[in-house]
């Protein structure tokens, strides 16, 4: 579906949202934090629930639904048709551990299509913000993906604990380099600005885990699809999905060819 406007004014609010939660977290020691563990062997800290709060009273309006990792999951969404969909700190094992690969993630969707977000990195002090009319900027400049055509060389960013269960085992040999990373939103805002090539997930995600970095992926003009080669739709009833493929634009054909060869289709219901 079409999206109804420009995004000028949504891009403020979450460029606000994600200054004041770079604050919040600046109270807190990566590695050196204390950590909770939800159902699902999950950890959660007192800064994902403090940013949670901050977002929420920062960018929720009146007619906007909210979907975030860290609040419960009020249905009424499903008849707003704009959403934000939010993770307060993806990637809370690397936090807890102190590995600078964590992130905040903030998308608005609209009809259901990630359409404008940003992302936070701030151990990196990285800020990765775009919309499908703005385009994406890194820092404040200008970005875009990567132009690479084949393989021979590519730089793919793999999931820490994929690679840990040992289920990127399959790929050690081929063509590409494999670097593990951390959150999976910052590593499709590292593809989307040009940082590595493509990535893509083996697991099935929810949608606050994708949803910022797919729309900055589609704001820069790069390559995003679920591993069932559809497009990614957002605020379902069960916001679960499964794995995602994201790249710059020429490598979508190569990598895309060898996933459907390797990865077996997923269930995008649950």
């Amino acid at each position: 579906m079409m999206t109804t406007h420009s995004y000028p004014e949504i891009l403020e609010r979450i460029q606000l949202a994600l200054d004041v939660a770079g604050k919040i977290l600046a109270r807190f020691t990566p590695g050196e934090i204390v950590a909770e563990f939800k159902a699902g062997h999950d950890p959660v800290t007192e800064a994902d629930k403090a940013v949670d709060a901050a977002l929420r009273k920062l960018l929720l309006r009146d007619g906007e639904g909210w979907l975030s990792e860290e609040s419960v999951d009020d249905l009424v969404r499903l008849e707003q048709k704009r959403v934000w969909v939010v993770d307060p700190l993806d990637g809370t094992r690397e936090f807890v551990a102190g590995i600078p690969e964590f992130c905040v993630s903030v998308a608005m969707v609209e009809n259901g299509r990630p359409v404008a977000a940003g992302i936070l990195n701030p151990a990196t002090k990285e800020t990765f913000l775009g919309s499908l009319d703005t385009g994406l900027t890194y820092n404040g400049k200008p970005a875009g993906p990567t132009r690479r055509t084949t393989l021979e060389g590519a730089v793919i960013l793999a999931s820490r604990s994929e690679v840990k269960r040992g289920e990127w085992k399959i790929f050690e040999n081929g063509k590409f380099r494999i670097r593990p990373t951390g959150s999976v939103a910052y590593k499709l805002a590292l593809v989307a600005a040009g940082m590595a090539d493509g990535t893509f997930t083996l697991t099935p995600k929810h949608e606050w885990d994708v949803a910022g970095g797919a729309a900055l992926i589609e704001s820069a003009g790069g390559f995003l699809r679920t591993l069932n080669n559809e497009p990614l739709r957002c605020n379902k009833p069960h916001p679960w999905l499964p794995g995602l493929l994201a790249c710059g634009p020429d490598l979508a054909g190569p990598l895309a060819a060898l996933l459907k060869e390797y990865v077996p289709a997923q269930s995008s219901g649950r």
